[in-house]
């Protein structure tokens, strides 16, 4: 089993970004995925279907900062 590194970003801050703002990305650029970020910001998350995914991968403890890790 590969042994998973918790990150140093908040899971509930992540959370409410991507409720409140997540069609523009803030979310990611929290994590450090800022090219995303800039993509999201572009085309208003991903016209709506990236948003969506996003905040379901979030809820279920799968969304990951830019290193790979879980947010804790």
């Amino acid at each position: 089993m590969k042994y998973q590194y918790k990150s140093n970003k908040n899971w509930v801050i992540c959370l409410l970004l991507c409720i409140f703002l997540g069609y523009l990305g803030v979310h990611r650029f929290y994590v450090g995925k800022i090219g995303t970020g800039i993509l999201w910001l572009l085309t208003v998350g991903l016209f709506g279907i990236g948003y969506i995914v996003d905040l379901l991968l979030i809820a279920t403890f799968k969304f990951t900062d830019a290193n790979g890790n879980k947010l804790s």
